[in-house]
């Protein structure tokens, strides 16, 4: 209880100046206090009844979702809403996304393995869909000791999940099947990157030949630099938060699978990125293809 409030709930039976007196507080700032309360209130109910649409989002996505995020649902779905006072709603009822786990290494380079340069020196974007793409491996924890592990291959434009597959091994094939997945996604990738780290896998020979195959140009980042491929070293952090959801592992393989799968498809077509502008991937695709185009005035 504030002292503003200890004068309100005694006033009757001592006054407002003795009070006030006691307390060290200006009578006028009492009557202030007082005169806004109808606002305070309307202002507690305004934040308690968004408070509970904010819940409703976070149990909606599996509670992942942070401030950003929830004010671009939350304006989709109702009165537009200010982001900020999303973030100190959370704050005051304790709702929390999830935070980053310690991430365990995957990328296990062959000294011997031939490298491709870097076409992509850090500029993790791209002006049209199927130009660019990144792809790693991250593993997903299984019981007590075992391990899945997941290949992606993600577009740098619209930041699609373009392939990806997911294996017990993390022999060359997991990274190819990835690819693979890809080209069927796209119909063709000719004439694409494809950047990646120096695992092993990727500078192998195998891999080499289906990027060849498959019309795709190989970009490796520098050895031991994690900056080099950012952006999919931030996609594997987000699916490893979002899923695990602060567990050590998955419960069994069959769990990990289908939650896998769950994700990856909410990721392409429901969750939203900031870089899209609060869009999902495919519907930032289909925004492009249907955004009318823009003629010249005639001369």
């Amino acid at each position: 209880m504030n002292r503003f409030q200890f004068v309100a709930d005694h006033q009757q039976r001592y006054g407002v100046k003795r009070l006030c007196q006691i307390l060290g507080i200006p009578r006028s700032s009492f009557y202030y206090w007082q005169a806004t309360a109808p606002a305070r209130a309307a202002r507690e109910a305004a934040d308690a009844a968004l408070a509970v649409r904010i819940r409703a989002v976070q149990a909606a996505h599996d509670g992942t979702y942070g401030a950003p995020r929830i004010t671009a649902e939350l304006s989709d779905s109702g009165p537009p809403v200010n982001r900020k006072k999303v973030a100190r709603v959370m704050r005051r009822y304790r709702i929390r996304g999830l935070r980053l786990r310690r991430r365990v290494q995957t990328t296990i380079p062959d000294p011997a393995a031939s490298k491709a340069p870097d076409l992509i020196r850090r500029d993790f974007t791209a002006t049209a869909v199927n130009q660019r793409y990144v792809g790693d491996i991250t593993y997903l924890p299984v019981g007590e000791r075992g391990f899945l592990y997941l290949a992606t291959v993600i577009d740098l434009h619209s930041r699609r999940l373009a392939g990806w597959a997911i294996a017990e091994h993390m022999r060359t094939d997991l990274v190819i099947d990835a690819l693979n997945a890809a080209q069927r996604t796209r119909g063709s990738l000719d004439g694409a990157i494809m950047h990646t780290d120096h695992g092993a896998q990727y500078t192998s020979k195998d891999f080499a030949e289906a990027c060849t195959a498959a019309g795709v140009r190989q970009s490796m980042s520098a050895i031991g630099s994690s900056a080099d491929n950012a952006l999919a070293e931030s996609f594997n952090a987000t699916f490893k938060r979002e899923t695990l959801q602060g567990r050590r592992a998955f419960t069994d393989e069959r769990e990990a699978r289908l939650t896998a799968f769950r994700w990856l498809h909410r990721y392409n077509t429901v969750r939203r990125h900031s870089r899209l502008g609060q869009q999902s991937p495919i519907n930032y695709e289909n925004n492009i293809r249907t955004a009318p185009a823009t003629l010249a005035p005639a001369a």
